[in-house]
C-alpha cells in the first residue's frame, strides 16, 4: 500500500466517524422531538412523560410542590431537556436548557449545585489540579450556527464560578 491509498483510507475512516457521530445526534434528536410532539402539558402525566423519555437523570424541586427531571442528552447530543411534573402530576412544560440565555446567566461566584441544576450533566468534567480548576463542559448548537460547540464552566477548588468560555468543539473540528 503507497502513502496516497493509506491517506485515502485514513480520510475516508475519518468521514464516516463524523458521519456517525453526526447521524447518532440527529436520531437522538429527532425521536426526542417526536416525543415531544406527543406530549402535552395539563394532560399528559408523569407516567407518560417516564414512557417516552425513560427514567430521569436527575430529579429535582421544583416551585410550589413541582418535580423538575432531568433528561441528558450528553455527552454526544446538544440538548438537555428538564421536564416539570407539577404536584398534581401532570406535565407542566418542556425546556431544552442548553442555551445563550442560559449559559448567560452562569455568573462568578455560583455554586456548581446551581449550574448543574440549571444546565444538566455535563458532557465532560476535567480537573486541572496546578491550574487549581475544575471544568465542567457540555456540547451544544447555537440557534443560528450548524456548528457543535463547548460551553465550560470553571470552578475553583471551591466549586465556585471564577469563569466561563465557548468555543467550537475540538472533537469535530479535528475530524475535519
Amino acid at each position: 500500500m503507497d502513502k496516497r491509498t493509506g491517506w485515502l483510507g485514513a480520510m475516508a475512516r475519518l468521514a464516516r466517524n463524523a458521519v456517525a457521530v453526526l447521524g447518532a445526534v440527529g436520531l437522538v434528536g429527532a425521536c426526542d422531538l417526536k416525543n415531544i410532539a406527543e406530549l402535552e402539558p395539563g394532560v399528559s402525566t408523569e407516567a407518560d412523560v417516564k414512557e417516552k423519555f425513560g427514567a430521569p437523570e436527575a430529579v429535582w424541586d421544583g416551585e410550589d410542590g413541582a418535580q423538575v427531571y432531568e433528561y441528558n442528552r450528553q455527552p454526544e447530543g446538544v440538548v438537555n431537556y428538564m421536564i416539570t411534573i407539577g404536584p398534581d402530576g401532570k406535565l407542566v412544560g418542556i425546556a431544552q436548557v442548553l442555551t445563550e440565555g442560559n449559559f448567560d446567566r452562569v455568573q462568578p461566584g455560583m455554586p456548581m449545585e446551581q449550574v448543574r441544576r440549571m444546565l444538566g450533566k455535563p458532557r465532560k468534567v476535567t480537573t486541572y489540579a496546578l491550574k487549581q480548576e475544575t471544568h465542567y463542559d457540555w456540547r451544544y448548537q447555537p440557534q443560528s450556527s450548524t456548528e457543535m460547540w463547548i460551553f465550560s464552566a470553571v470552578f475553583n477548588t471551591d466549586m465556585r464560578v471564577v469563569n466561563t468560555l465557548r468555543m467550537p468543539d475540538p472533537d469535530i473540528q479535528n475530524r475535519r
